[in-house]
């Protein structure tokens, strides 16, 4: 198979994903100017989301039409994956009938699976691994905000989960360090953590984590799929909490992100989202626009000029 794949940030080079998000605030300004550009006209993106979504369907099934495309949502109910057909069948059927597919998934073997019997491109749009997308519209954020991040310090805070994986990659990608303040049990996969060197440092104080860093992420602490955990991570998690006190400990210029949705008094104090230091929003529309830059990068790569 010939096509060209995003399942993870390892599957680009630094320069390629550095287009990617460059292009992205290319593609932002053309619509808040207005300017009607639709390189993926005729184009259709199917999307097969396993797990719930706000962000991710909204901003991909936006992104195709505001491309001149169209976008299919397809739940396990819709299809036949959902009753037990092969992955890789299914796989091979789809890929003859759209130009692209998006998958949000549990397994990060099912995105695997699909794409090693695609011919067209498929994009992880979450995975219990990984979360690349919401990556590239974090990278895109900070360059918007504070220029490039390269050399500079990100502290992540919490579980280190699949967002927590792709800072890992981003930070082999971006050359930054990154500090992972998280319970003892809860660390990021050690796979990523060999993988990154010492790019990347875990510690338990999240004071030590913060101090003087640049960027400060966090996320949910029980995501979807660990409900019946939810009391026990409560109280596990309780001293990682984001507040603004915490965030004072920080460089002058720190942004806070989260991916969202956020619980409010849980991994953020309930005022956090206020403070003039966080970009959740602007964060949350860059999904937009990052992934505009993805899809026309991987459907029509040779097309540039707007």
């Amino acid at each position: 198979m010939s096509a060209r794949h995003f399942l993870s940030m390892m599957d680009y080079t630094p320069e390629e994903l550095g287009s990617v998000i460059r292009r992205g605030i290319e593609l932002k300004d053309l619509r808040n100017r207005g300017v009607l550009f639709e390189p993926l006209k005729n184009r259709v993106l199917g999307m097969i989301f396993e797990k719930s979504s706000t962000r991710t369907r909204v901003s991909f099934e936006a992104g195709m039409i505001q491309l001149g495309g169209q976008a299919i949502f397809l739940s396990p109910r819709d299809t036949q994956l959902g009753r037990g057909e092969p992955i890789g069948d299914g796989a091979r059927v789809m890929s003859r009938m759209v130009d692209a597919v998006m998958i949000r998934t549990f397994a990060h073997s099912n995105l695997v699976e699909f794409a090693a019997h695609s011919s067209v491109p498929v994009i992880n749009g979450l995975s219990d691994d990984l979360h690349p997308c919401q990556l590239l519209a974090d990278m895109q954020t900070f360059l918007e905000h504070r220029g490039s991040i390269q050399g500079k310090t990100v502290a992540w805070i919490g579980d280190g989960n699949n967002m927590c994986n792709s800072y890992i990659e981003a930070a082999i990608k971006f050359d930054f360090q990154l500090r992972v303040a998280c319970p003892e049990g809860f660390e990021p996969s050690p796979a990523f953590l060999a993988l990154a060197g010492d790019r990347v440092s875990v510690v338990r104080d999240p004071k030590q984590a913060v101090s003087g860093a640049h960027l400060v992420s966090t996320d949910v602490w029980t995501s979807m799929g660990q409900e019946e955990e939810t009391a026990k991570r409560l109280a596990l998690f309780a001293p990682y909490q984001v507040t603004r006190q915490l965030l004072d400990l920080a460089d002058k210029d720190v942004l806070f992100m989260h991916c969202l949705p956020a619980h409010r008094g849980e991994e953020i104090s309930l005022d956090l989202l206020d403070d003039p230091r966080a970009v959740p929003w602007d964060q949350a529309e860059n999904r937009l626009h990052a992934q505009k830059a993805l899809l026309e990068f991987l459907v029509e790569p040779a097309y540039r000029s707007a």
